[in-house]
């Protein structure tokens, strides 16, 4: 029979009481289902049932009826400016429970970024122009909220594009803050491809203190490929979402000989990804030079 010593169940212990930060794209019910929504809903419920502690948040696009869902604003957590390419920017919090899961879910808000009847493409289905400036206002917003909330994650994990600025906020502008010096990032690749180019001057919007040019390299030619390049390299740990994804991120992947769970069925992936959790916890955090 395998010994276990004191030293793995202190950590086995600590595990246990992990605290995860989702941060997702897209959660049914509040848009229409898909896998991705999928796993934003009830991945978190999974692991809360595991004993972990969660937080989730996703944006609060225009499309959510706020009535039908019970969304209603934090007003403790909201009022703060986020600065974006020398604009103040105000961050609404809003929150919703899901009550068979007993969770709450988390909504970034803002007038000029989400109060608009679509998510991510007009009704033309065109690439909204400002789509690089929403997904730096969500990933900020998300990282100052935790900070207002006083809680901080041990494993942050997110899902999809809209999140992937997430990973180099934390490791590089919000890594000197107790509450972030030790978080792991996990970053699920989906496949959410887009095949236009964000704004040329994204990678000059995104720079925070802390935030050098060599870390923006990959935002010079700012295409799908190249944002989720970025996502993988500033992550711990990163986990294949999707039966299939981009086969250039398959191969960037493997060459930065980081941790990854492939894809998982939906009967799976919560055990698989808990269990993953618990790798990537006790594993050395990523450092970026």
């Amino acid at each position: 029979m395998q010994r276990i010593s004191n030293r793995d169940n202190i950590e086995r212990k600590n595990m246990e009481k992990a605290k995860i930060l989702f941060v997702a794209q897209e959660i049914t019910p509040y848009l229409k289902e898909s896998p991705m929504g999928t796993i934003g809903r009830y991945l978190p419920q999974g692991i809360q049932e595991k004993g972990r502690e969660i937080r989730t948040f996703m944006p609060r696009y225009g499309s959510i009826n706020e009535r039908r869902n019970q969304l209603h604003e934090v007003i403790r957590l909201s009022g703060m400016n986020l600065i974006i390419d020398d604009t103040d920017h105000p961050l609404i919090i809003k929150v919703a429970s899901i009550q068979q899961a007993r969770m709450q879910i988390y909504f970034i808000d803002n007038e000029d970024y989400f109060q608009r009847k679509y998510t991510l493409h007009d009704k033309n289905n065109k690439f909204f122009s400002d789509n690089d400036e929403r997904v730096i206002f969500f990933s900020r917003g998300v990282l100052e909220t935790v900070k207002k909330l006083g809680w901080g994650p041990d494993v942050v994990h997110c899902h999809g594009w809209m999140t992937s600025l997430v990973p180099i906020y934390i490791k590089k502008a919000y890594c000197d803050n107790p509450l972030f010096s030790d978080t792991k990032v996990i970053y699920s690749i989906y496949d959410d491809d887009f095949e236009e180019l964000m704004h040329k001057d994204f990678a000059a919007k995104i720079k925070l203190e802390g935030i050098t040019s060599k870390d923006l390299k990959h935002y010079k030619t700012p295409n799908y490929v190249s944002i989720i390049k970025a996502a993988i390299d500033f992550s711990d740990g990163v986990i294949i979402g999707s039966p299939k994804i981009n086969p250039e991120l398959v191969s960037y992947l493997k060459e930065t000989d980081k941790p990854y769970l492939e894809y998982q069925t939906m009967e799976r992936y919560v055990d698989a990804y808990n269990d993953f959790y618990e790798e990537i916890i006790v594993n050395d955090p990523v450092t970026v030079d």
